[in-house]
Protein backbone atom coordinates (compact mmCIF):
# COMPACT_ATOMS: atom_id res chain seq x y z
CA UNK A 1 0.00 0.00 0.00
CA UNK A 2 1.15 3.57 -1.01
CA UNK A 3 1.72 6.10 1.57
CA UNK A 4 1.06 9.33 1.36
CA UNK A 5 3.95 11.80 2.14
CA UNK A 6 2.74 13.14 5.50
CA UNK A 7 2.37 9.48 6.78
CA UNK A 8 5.90 9.18 5.64
CA UNK A 9 7.10 12.52 7.12
CA UNK A 10 5.12 11.12 10.88
CA UNK A 11 6.54 7.75 9.91
CA UNK A 12 10.17 9.13 10.52
CA UNK A 13 9.97 11.16 12.96
CA UNK A 14 8.77 8.62 14.91
CA UNK A 15 11.47 6.05 14.69
CA UNK A 16 14.27 9.05 14.46
CA UNK A 17 13.22 11.68 16.45
CA UNK A 18 11.41 11.06 19.38
CA UNK A 19 8.16 11.86 17.42
CA UNK A 20 7.43 15.56 16.35
CA UNK A 21 5.30 18.55 17.69
CA UNK A 22 2.77 20.04 16.10
CA UNK A 23 4.26 22.89 15.63
CA UNK A 24 7.39 20.90 13.46
CA UNK A 25 5.06 19.26 11.68
CA UNK A 26 3.61 22.71 10.47
CA UNK A 27 7.34 23.26 9.54
CA UNK A 28 7.95 20.51 6.98
CA UNK A 29 4.58 20.59 5.14
CA UNK A 30 5.30 21.92 2.21
CA UNK A 31 9.25 20.18 2.47
CA UNK A 32 9.54 17.19 0.60
CA UNK A 33 11.16 13.50 2.54
CA UNK A 34 14.29 13.85 1.43
CA UNK A 35 14.82 17.62 2.35
CA UNK A 36 13.58 16.56 5.73
CA UNK A 37 15.65 13.42 6.05
CA UNK A 38 19.00 15.61 5.16
CA UNK A 39 17.57 18.52 7.35
CA UNK A 40 16.92 15.83 10.26
CA UNK A 41 20.86 14.91 9.64
CA UNK A 42 22.26 18.52 9.60
CA UNK A 43 20.85 19.14 12.90
CA UNK A 44 22.48 16.15 13.97
CA UNK A 45 26.11 16.96 13.38
CA UNK A 46 25.98 19.51 16.33
CA UNK A 47 26.54 17.87 19.73
CA UNK A 48 25.09 19.38 22.95
CA UNK A 49 26.92 17.73 26.18
CA UNK A 50 25.51 17.55 29.54
CA UNK A 51 27.75 18.84 31.96
CA UNK A 52 26.83 19.29 35.32
CA UNK A 53 29.18 17.24 37.42
CA UNK A 54 32.70 18.62 37.71
CA UNK A 55 35.42 16.24 37.84
CA UNK A 56 36.60 14.67 41.07
CA UNK A 57 39.58 16.21 42.47
CA UNK A 58 42.16 13.26 43.08
CA UNK A 59 42.48 12.12 46.50
CA UNK A 60 43.27 9.64 48.91
CA UNK A 61 39.79 8.51 49.86
CA UNK A 62 41.09 5.49 51.94
CA UNK A 63 41.57 8.63 54.40
CA UNK A 64 37.85 9.32 54.55
CA UNK A 65 35.59 8.28 57.38
CA UNK A 66 32.44 6.01 56.85
CA UNK A 67 30.06 9.06 57.10
CA UNK A 68 31.97 11.40 54.57
CA UNK A 69 32.01 8.26 52.28
CA UNK A 70 27.92 7.75 52.85
CA UNK A 71 27.45 11.32 52.32
CA UNK A 72 29.64 11.39 48.43
CA UNK A 73 27.39 8.41 47.84
CA UNK A 74 24.34 10.37 48.68
CA UNK A 75 25.46 13.34 46.87
CA UNK A 76 26.48 11.06 44.12
CA UNK A 77 23.11 9.21 43.37
CA UNK A 78 21.47 12.75 43.93
CA UNK A 79 23.68 14.04 40.46
CA UNK A 80 23.16 10.97 38.74
CA UNK A 81 19.15 11.72 39.07
CA UNK A 82 19.55 15.26 38.01
CA UNK A 83 21.63 13.78 34.79
CA UNK A 84 18.37 11.34 34.36
CA UNK A 85 16.05 14.09 34.19
CA UNK A 86 18.69 16.15 32.34
CA UNK A 87 18.98 14.01 29.75
CA UNK A 88 15.00 13.28 29.30
CA UNK A 89 14.19 16.55 28.76
CA UNK A 90 17.23 17.27 26.09
CA UNK A 91 15.81 14.62 24.16
CA UNK A 92 12.64 16.58 23.45
CA UNK A 93 14.58 19.11 21.31
CA UNK A 94 14.34 19.08 18.11
CA UNK A 95 17.93 19.69 16.76
CA UNK A 96 19.23 17.63 19.71
CA UNK A 97 16.77 14.80 18.61
CA UNK A 98 18.70 12.13 16.23
CA UNK A 99 21.70 12.57 18.06
CA UNK A 100 19.76 11.96 21.37
CA UNK A 101 17.95 8.82 19.80
CA UNK A 102 21.51 7.07 19.10
CA UNK A 103 23.08 7.91 22.07
CA UNK A 104 19.54 6.08 23.61
CA UNK A 105 20.44 3.33 21.60
CA UNK A 106 24.29 2.90 22.56
CA UNK A 107 23.45 3.63 25.88
CA UNK A 108 21.26 0.44 26.21
CA UNK A 109 23.40 -2.08 23.50
CA UNK A 110 26.88 -0.35 26.09
CA UNK A 111 24.63 -1.22 29.24
CA UNK A 112 26.46 0.25 32.12
CA UNK A 113 25.98 1.39 35.83
CA UNK A 114 27.92 2.81 37.89
CA UNK A 115 27.48 4.56 40.95
CA UNK A 116 29.74 7.55 40.23
CA UNK A 117 28.25 10.71 39.03
CA UNK A 118 31.30 11.86 37.20
CA UNK A 119 31.50 8.67 35.41
CA UNK A 120 27.60 8.55 34.75
CA UNK A 121 28.04 12.06 32.65
CA UNK A 122 31.57 10.78 31.24
CA UNK A 123 30.07 7.66 29.64
CA UNK A 124 26.74 9.57 28.45
CA UNK A 125 28.69 12.12 26.94
CA UNK A 126 31.12 9.42 25.19
CA UNK A 127 28.05 7.57 23.90
CA UNK A 128 26.54 11.13 22.23
CA UNK A 129 30.14 12.30 20.95
CA UNK A 130 30.25 9.17 18.85
CA UNK A 131 26.65 8.53 18.24
CA UNK A 132 26.81 9.01 14.73
CA UNK A 133 30.59 8.45 13.72
CA UNK A 134 32.65 5.34 12.59
CA UNK A 135 31.27 2.48 15.12
CA UNK A 136 34.96 0.94 15.57
CA UNK A 137 35.58 4.66 16.80
CA UNK A 138 33.41 4.09 19.50
CA UNK A 139 33.98 0.59 20.36
CA UNK A 140 37.86 1.58 21.22
CA UNK A 141 36.40 4.30 22.90
CA UNK A 142 33.87 2.45 25.24
CA UNK A 143 36.95 -0.75 25.61
CA UNK A 144 38.81 2.53 27.43
CA UNK A 145 35.54 3.95 29.56
CA UNK A 146 36.17 4.28 33.54
CA UNK A 147 32.40 3.59 34.00
CA UNK A 148 32.64 0.23 31.46
CA UNK A 149 35.80 -1.04 32.95
CA UNK A 150 34.43 -0.26 36.62
CA UNK A 151 31.24 -2.42 35.80
CA UNK A 152 32.81 -5.05 33.74
CA UNK A 153 35.67 -5.64 36.04
CA UNK A 154 38.74 -4.86 34.22
CA UNK A 155 40.12 -2.47 36.92
CA UNK A 156 40.94 -6.07 38.40
CA UNK A 157 42.63 -7.58 35.36
CA UNK A 158 45.60 -8.29 36.26
CA UNK A 159 48.73 -10.36 34.32
CA UNK A 160 48.90 -13.17 37.68
CA UNK A 161 45.03 -13.21 37.64
CA UNK A 162 43.00 -12.01 34.27
CA UNK A 163 39.66 -11.30 34.73
CA UNK A 164 37.33 -11.96 31.49
CA UNK A 165 34.19 -10.06 31.98
CA UNK A 166 35.29 -6.98 29.62
CA UNK A 167 36.80 -9.70 27.52
CA UNK A 168 33.28 -11.88 27.21
CA UNK A 169 31.08 -8.70 27.14
CA UNK A 170 33.26 -7.38 24.25
CA UNK A 171 32.41 -10.05 21.91
CA UNK A 172 28.66 -11.44 23.36
CA UNK A 173 26.67 -8.64 23.80
CA UNK A 174 29.27 -5.50 22.15
CA UNK A 175 30.15 -7.24 18.68
CA UNK A 176 30.00 -10.84 17.64
CA UNK A 177 26.48 -12.29 19.45
CA UNK A 178 26.60 -15.30 21.44
CA UNK A 179 28.42 -18.64 19.41
CA UNK A 180 30.97 -16.59 17.40
CA UNK A 181 34.13 -17.10 19.59
CA UNK A 182 35.68 -19.53 21.92
CA UNK A 183 36.04 -19.97 25.52
CA UNK A 184 39.92 -19.64 24.01
CA UNK A 185 39.12 -16.35 22.57
CA UNK A 186 37.87 -14.68 25.66
CA UNK A 187 40.67 -16.08 27.69
CA UNK A 188 43.33 -14.49 25.57
CA UNK A 189 41.85 -11.27 25.01
CA UNK A 190 41.40 -10.82 28.13
CA UNK A 191 45.02 -11.03 28.60
CA UNK A 192 45.21 -8.38 26.06
CA UNK A 193 43.30 -6.44 28.11
CA UNK A 194 45.37 -6.68 31.15
CA UNK A 195 46.10 -2.99 32.91
CA UNK A 196 43.43 -0.91 31.71
CA UNK A 197 41.91 0.67 34.73
CA UNK A 198 41.13 4.29 36.14
CA UNK A 199 42.38 6.96 38.47
CA UNK A 200 40.66 8.94 41.00
CA UNK A 201 40.02 11.46 38.26
CA UNK A 202 38.06 9.24 36.41
CA UNK A 203 41.10 9.38 33.44
CA UNK A 204 42.14 5.97 31.61
CA UNK A 205 45.52 4.91 32.44
CA UNK A 206 47.03 1.76 31.40
CA UNK A 207 49.14 0.22 34.01
CA UNK A 208 52.02 -1.37 32.19
CA UNK A 209 53.10 -3.58 35.08
CA UNK A 210 49.61 -5.28 35.38
CA UNK A 211 49.87 -5.90 31.31
CA UNK A 212 50.19 -8.95 30.01
CA UNK A 213 52.98 -8.35 27.11
CA UNK A 214 53.40 -12.15 25.86
CA UNK A 215 52.17 -13.74 22.51
CA UNK A 216 48.39 -14.18 22.25
CA UNK A 217 46.77 -16.66 19.57
CA UNK A 218 43.17 -14.81 19.20
CA UNK A 219 40.93 -16.15 15.80
CA UNK A 220 44.06 -18.13 14.47
CA UNK A 221 46.02 -14.88 14.74
CA UNK A 222 49.16 -15.03 16.84
CA UNK A 223 51.23 -11.57 18.29
CA UNK A 224 51.58 -9.59 21.29
CA UNK A 225 48.38 -8.41 21.23
CA UNK A 226 46.66 -5.44 23.14
CA UNK A 227 42.95 -4.37 23.66
CA UNK A 228 43.13 -2.28 20.53
CA UNK A 229 44.23 -5.15 18.49
CA UNK A 230 41.88 -7.46 19.66
CA UNK A 231 39.42 -4.11 18.47
CA UNK A 232 40.77 -4.23 15.04
CA UNK A 233 40.65 -7.60 14.59
CA UNK A 234 36.97 -8.14 15.73
CA UNK A 235 36.05 -5.48 13.25
CA UNK A 236 37.49 -7.85 10.58
CA UNK A 237 34.83 -10.17 11.42
CA UNK A 238 32.03 -10.13 9.25
CA UNK A 239 29.50 -10.98 11.80
CA UNK A 240 30.29 -8.14 13.71
CA UNK A 241 28.75 -5.71 10.76
CA UNK A 242 25.96 -8.60 10.78
CA UNK A 243 25.56 -8.18 14.62
CA UNK A 244 25.30 -4.83 14.81
CA UNK A 245 22.80 -4.06 11.67
CA UNK A 246 20.85 -6.88 13.00
CA UNK A 247 20.08 -4.77 16.40
CA UNK A 248 19.71 -1.65 14.34
CA UNK A 249 17.28 -3.01 12.26
CA UNK A 250 14.93 -4.26 14.58
CA UNK A 251 15.11 -1.17 16.99
CA UNK A 252 14.20 1.07 14.29
CA UNK A 253 12.77 -0.91 11.54
CA UNK A 254 10.55 -3.69 12.83
CA UNK A 255 11.34 -6.83 15.24
CA UNK A 256 10.95 -9.50 11.98
CA UNK A 257 14.23 -8.89 10.47
CA UNK A 258 14.68 -9.21 6.33
CA UNK A 259 17.57 -11.35 6.15
CA UNK A 260 18.01 -9.95 2.87
CA UNK A 261 18.04 -6.75 3.92
CA UNK A 262 20.04 -6.98 6.61
CA UNK A 263 22.63 -8.86 4.99
CA UNK A 264 22.86 -5.94 2.55
CA UNK A 265 23.00 -3.42 4.93
CA UNK A 266 25.85 -4.90 6.83
CA UNK A 267 27.98 -5.10 4.16
CA UNK A 268 27.11 -1.69 3.26
CA UNK A 269 28.31 -0.95 6.70
CA UNK A 270 31.98 -2.67 6.21
CA UNK A 271 32.42 -0.73 2.97
CA UNK A 272 32.06 2.26 4.64
CA UNK A 273 34.26 0.83 7.78
CA UNK A 274 31.20 1.08 9.90
CA UNK A 275 29.70 4.61 9.19
CA UNK A 276 27.11 5.06 11.90
CA UNK A 277 25.29 7.92 10.14
CA UNK A 278 25.85 6.77 6.36
CA UNK A 279 24.03 3.31 7.53
CA UNK A 280 21.37 5.64 8.76
CA UNK A 281 20.89 7.39 5.83
CA UNK A 282 20.55 4.34 4.23
CA UNK A 283 17.74 2.71 5.83
CA UNK A 284 15.66 5.93 6.72
CA UNK A 285 15.93 6.70 2.96
CA UNK A 286 14.91 3.27 2.02
CA UNK A 287 11.71 2.78 0.52
CA UNK A 288 10.97 -0.25 2.33
CA UNK A 289 11.60 1.77 5.69
CA UNK A 290 8.44 3.39 4.24
CA UNK A 291 6.21 0.16 3.87
CA UNK A 292 3.05 -0.56 5.30
CA UNK A 293 4.22 -3.55 7.02
CA UNK A 294 7.07 -1.36 8.68
CA UNK A 295 4.34 1.27 10.37
CA UNK A 296 3.29 1.19 13.76
CA UNK A 297 4.87 -2.03 14.74
CA UNK A 298 7.57 -1.03 17.54
CA UNK A 299 5.94 -0.29 21.06
CA UNK A 300 7.00 2.83 22.41
CA UNK A 301 9.88 2.22 25.61
CA UNK A 302 8.86 3.88 28.58
CA UNK A 303 11.56 6.82 27.62
CA UNK A 304 9.97 7.06 24.05
CA UNK A 305 6.98 7.61 26.04
CA UNK A 306 8.00 9.68 28.23
CA UNK A 307 9.77 11.95 25.70
CA UNK A 308 6.29 11.95 23.74
CA UNK A 309 4.16 13.00 26.50
CA UNK A 310 7.08 16.13 27.18
CA UNK A 311 6.99 16.85 23.48
CA UNK A 312 3.80 16.65 22.75
CA UNK A 313 2.00 18.51 25.37
CA UNK A 314 5.20 20.19 27.14
CA UNK A 315 4.23 17.97 30.16
CA UNK A 316 6.30 18.80 32.83
CA UNK A 317 6.24 17.60 36.90
CA UNK A 318 5.87 19.69 39.66
CA UNK A 319 8.03 17.20 41.67
CA UNK A 320 10.97 16.42 39.08
CA UNK A 321 11.15 12.98 41.51
CA UNK A 322 7.61 12.07 39.16
CA UNK A 323 9.94 11.69 36.36
CA UNK A 324 11.96 9.14 37.85
CA UNK A 325 8.71 7.18 39.30
CA UNK A 326 7.18 7.08 36.25
CA UNK A 327 10.29 5.18 34.37
CA UNK A 328 10.52 3.05 37.20
CA UNK A 329 6.92 1.51 37.25
CA UNK A 330 7.02 1.83 33.78
CA UNK A 331 10.17 -0.57 33.64
CA UNK A 332 12.86 1.48 31.91
CA UNK A 333 15.31 4.29 34.22
CA UNK A 334 17.46 6.12 32.64
CA UNK A 335 21.66 5.23 33.86
CA UNK A 336 20.10 2.08 35.89
CA UNK A 337 19.80 -1.04 33.09
CA UNK A 338 19.02 -3.96 34.45
CA UNK A 339 22.28 -6.21 33.90
CA UNK A 340 24.74 -6.03 31.15
CA UNK A 341 22.84 -7.15 28.65
CA UNK A 342 20.49 -4.22 28.89
CA UNK A 343 16.50 -3.48 28.46
CA UNK A 344 14.84 -6.72 26.24
CA UNK A 345 12.53 -4.23 23.77
CA UNK A 346 9.54 -4.68 21.51
CA UNK A 347 6.89 -6.86 23.77
CA UNK A 348 9.08 -6.96 26.92
CA UNK A 349 7.75 -3.31 27.64
CA UNK A 350 4.63 -5.03 28.24
CA UNK A 351 3.25 -7.12 31.11
CA UNK A 352 -0.51 -7.08 33.24
CA UNK A 353 1.44 -3.72 35.50
CA UNK A 354 2.97 -1.59 32.76
CA UNK A 355 0.24 -2.04 30.81
CA UNK A 356 -2.41 -0.99 32.91
CA UNK A 357 -0.08 2.13 34.23
CA UNK A 358 0.50 2.94 30.14
CA UNK A 359 -3.40 2.76 29.37
CA UNK A 360 -3.46 5.08 32.69
CA UNK A 361 -1.44 7.43 32.78
CA UNK A 362 -2.88 10.27 30.75
CA UNK A 363 -5.59 10.11 33.68
CA UNK A 364 -2.90 9.96 35.93
CA UNK A 365 -1.05 13.15 34.17
CA UNK A 366 -4.05 15.22 33.49
CA UNK A 367 -6.06 14.48 37.05
CA UNK A 368 -3.38 14.34 39.26
CA UNK A 369 -4.29 11.37 40.89
CA UNK A 370 -2.02 8.99 43.50
CA UNK A 371 -1.02 6.23 41.68
CA UNK A 372 -1.25 2.41 43.20
CA UNK A 373 0.70 -0.15 41.23
CA UNK A 374 3.93 -1.72 41.80
CA UNK A 375 6.83 -1.36 39.89
CA UNK A 376 8.69 -4.19 37.51
CA UNK A 377 11.44 -6.28 39.00
CA UNK A 378 14.93 -4.41 39.03
CA UNK A 379 16.81 -7.22 37.60
CA UNK A 380 20.87 -6.87 38.88
CA UNK A 381 20.13 -3.44 40.77
CA UNK A 382 18.14 -2.02 43.22
CA UNK A 383 16.27 1.35 42.12
CA UNK A 384 13.93 1.49 45.21
CA UNK A 385 14.71 4.54 46.33
CA UNK A 386 14.06 6.12 42.68
CA UNK A 387 10.27 5.34 43.69
CA UNK A 388 9.91 8.05 46.51
CA UNK A 389 5.80 7.71 47.48
CA UNK A 390 5.70 11.43 47.32
CA UNK A 391 6.93 11.00 44.09
CA UNK A 392 3.67 9.37 43.01
CA UNK A 393 1.05 11.88 42.93
CA UNK A 394 1.92 12.83 39.41
CA UNK A 395 1.36 17.02 39.92
CA UNK A 396 1.77 17.80 36.02
CA UNK A 397 1.82 20.92 34.15
CA UNK A 398 0.58 20.53 30.14
CA UNK A 399 0.89 23.33 27.50
CA UNK A 400 -2.02 23.66 25.77
CA UNK A 401 -1.24 26.35 24.20
CA UNK A 402 1.11 24.56 22.47
CA UNK A 403 -1.64 22.27 20.86
CA UNK A 404 -4.65 24.61 20.80
CA UNK A 405 -2.55 27.46 18.56
CA UNK A 406 -1.90 24.83 15.55
CA UNK A 407 -5.77 23.25 15.45
CA UNK A 408 -7.45 26.00 12.78
CA UNK A 409 -10.19 23.59 11.61
CA UNK A 410 -13.70 23.89 12.43
CA UNK A 411 -14.92 20.93 11.77
CA UNK A 412 -14.88 18.23 14.76
CA UNK A 413 -14.30 15.79 12.50
CA UNK A 414 -11.29 17.34 11.06
CA UNK A 415 -10.02 18.15 14.71
CA UNK A 416 -10.13 14.14 15.23
CA UNK A 417 -8.62 13.46 12.34
CA UNK A 418 -5.95 16.16 12.46
CA UNK A 419 -4.78 14.76 16.10
CA UNK A 420 -4.98 11.15 15.52
CA UNK A 421 -3.10 11.76 12.67
CA UNK A 422 -0.67 13.19 14.62
CA UNK A 423 -0.96 11.14 18.04
CA UNK A 424 -0.90 7.60 16.81
CA UNK A 425 1.05 5.47 13.35
CA UNK A 426 -2.17 3.94 12.85
CA UNK A 427 -6.04 5.01 12.97
CA UNK A 428 -7.46 3.74 16.03
CA UNK A 429 -9.95 0.93 16.49
CA UNK A 430 -12.25 2.07 18.69
CA UNK A 431 -12.47 5.96 18.72
CA UNK A 432 -14.38 7.98 16.27
CA UNK A 433 -15.35 11.75 16.53
CA UNK A 434 -19.02 11.34 17.44
CA UNK A 435 -17.26 9.47 20.67
CA UNK A 436 -16.36 12.39 21.85
CA UNK A 437 -17.72 14.37 24.28
CA UNK A 438 -17.53 18.42 24.70
CA UNK A 439 -17.03 21.18 21.91
CA UNK A 440 -14.21 23.74 21.20
CA UNK A 441 -11.15 23.34 23.59
CA UNK A 442 -12.97 20.72 26.17
CA UNK A 443 -13.66 18.49 22.96
CA UNK A 444 -9.60 18.86 22.01
CA UNK A 445 -8.50 17.97 25.29
CA UNK A 446 -11.23 15.10 25.48
CA UNK A 447 -9.98 13.94 22.20
CA UNK A 448 -6.05 13.91 23.38
CA UNK A 449 -7.16 12.07 26.22
CA UNK A 450 -8.86 9.14 24.65
CA UNK A 451 -6.19 8.64 22.14
CA UNK A 452 -3.61 8.63 24.42
CA UNK A 453 -5.33 6.36 25.92
CA UNK A 454 -5.43 3.88 22.92
CA UNK A 455 -3.60 0.72 22.07
CA UNK A 456 -2.41 1.99 19.18
CA UNK A 457 -0.74 5.44 21.31
CA UNK A 458 1.53 2.47 22.69
CA UNK A 459 3.48 1.84 18.83
CA UNK A 460 5.27 4.34 16.99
Amino acid sequence: MLMKEQQKIQHLYFRACFGASLEELEQQKNKNLKNIIKEVFDKASKIKNIEIVERPKIADRNNLTEQERRLLRKESRQKIKNLNVLWLKQMTEPQCALRERMTLFWHNHFACKTQNAYLTQKQNNLLRNYALGKFGDLLHAISKDPAMLQFLNNQQNRKEKPNENFARELMELFTLGRGNYTEKDIKEAARAFTGWGFDFSGEYVFRERQHDFDSKTFFGKTGNFNGDDIINIILENPKTALFIVRKIYTHFVNDKVDEAIVQDLASYFRKTNYDIKALLEKILSADWFYEQKNIGTHIKSPIELLVHYQKFFGLDFEDERSWLFVQKVLGQILFYPPNVAGWQEGKSWIDSSTLLFRMTLPDLIFGQKEVEINSKDDGDVDTEGLGKREAKILQSRVDWNKITKHIKTSSQKEIFEKLQNWLLPIASKNLSDDKIEGSGEVFIKNTIRQLTTSPEFQLC
